[in-house]
């Protein structure tokens, strides 16, 4: 009977499912962290990270209570990002959204596995790209303020007149010293850049006195500060400076540029998996009618996508979008 038993087939269906389901539970004793939401493990380089970090603040060696701390906060926080996870907190969160976009960013950079680059391809690249490490003209010159809050409304005409009086004098002659009043900041400067001087004194000045002629008084020149007389010194002309005196910011930029490639071939990659989706003949009319988050519109409101669509694809169209927005490239009817 027994035997006969044995020999049924559902029966030993049956035995060879219970020796399955008892076979896996013996393998998995310890269930996945992953499939425990309520689990929370800290391991060791958790904790080396949480002392490394208060020490790196140029603090004193943890104490055991500053440590307990430490962990309830960092247990809270892993707590509180889990619970809004589930409600969906994520969801619709511009922050959210660019932080997790800057993270693809740099894992574009981690991945990129960037060779050494050759002395060639070096110089190479600086002759297609010389023009990114133009050295600005610089300037060395030094100044005779006429100050409006002294002089009222003759400043200008002083400082004309004052141009006539040290004329053919030199830079430093006592002379010249003693027409200026005094300024709040230097009255010399030296190898300064077209933008150097712009901050200092304004653009419209720093324009005119890179073109001065050095070895003169010059002027009346008006900054924001009043009026002054200019004697330059010096001018150094823009330059594009050698490969062997740039080596190093052109192996920096080298590098930039073949990251940039990598994540340009990347997104690319990714976009073409994607199709953007878009009203038609949506104008600056229409945005302007769109309700808002707070329900605001026309009456009855426009539905974004209940209207006829576009899709960004591959493929391109001339058509515009309302008379005010021109076509987008690559829109294409739905």
């Amino acid at each position: 009977m027994t035997g006969r038993l044995l020999r049924e087939p559902l029966l030993q269906f049956l035995l060879f499912g219970l020796l399955l389901f008892a076979g896996y539970h013996l393998l998995n004793r310890n269930p996945d962290p992953r499939e425990q939401p309520e689990r929370i493990q800290l391991t060791a380089d958790d904790l080396r990270q949480i002392r490394i970090a208060w020490l790196a603040q140029g603090r004193s060696e943890l104490t055991s209570e500053e440590m307990q701390s430490l962990v309830d906060a960092k247990v809270r926080e892993e707590i509180l990002y889990r619970e809004a996870l589930a409600l969906g907190l994520d969801k619709g969160d511009t922050i959210v959204k660019r932080r997790m976009a800057q993270k693809m960013e740099f894992l574009f950079e981690d991945v990129a596995a960037l060779r050494e680059p050759t002395a060639d391809d070096l110089k190479v690249w600086f002759e297609k790209n010389s023009e990114r490490f133009r050295l600005p003209a610089r300037a060395t010159f030094r100044h005779l303020y006429f100050s409006p809050d002294r002089r009222g409304p003759r400043t200008r005409a002083d400082a004309a007149q004052g141009l006539e009086k040290v004329a053919g004098k030199p830079a430093d002659s006592p002379e010249a010293m003693a027409l200026a009043d005094r300024f709040m900041f230097q009255d010399y400067y030296a190898d300064r850049s077209f933008d150097d001087v712009a901050k200092t004194f304004g653009p419209p000045f720093a324009r005119a006195l890179f073109q001065i002629t050095p070895g003169s008084w010059a002027g009346p020149i008006e900054s924001g500060y009043g009026w002054h007389l200019v004697w330059v010194d010096a001018l150094t002309p823009a330059r594009v400076p050698p490969f062997d005196e740039v080596e190093p910011d052109v192996k920096t930029g080298w590098i930039e540029d073949q990251r940039a490639q990598i994540r340009q071939r990347a997104f690319a990659a990714m976009r073409a998996r994607y199709q953007v989706v878009m009203p038609m003949d949506l104008n600056v009319a229409d945005v302007a009618s769109l309700p808002g988050p707070a329900g605001g519109g026309p009456a009855g409101g426009v539905s974004f996508m209940d209207r006829s669509r576009w899709s960004l694809g591959a493929a391109k169209s001339d058509r515009l979008l309302g008379p005010e927005i021109p076509a987008l490239a690559g829109v294409v009817p739905e």
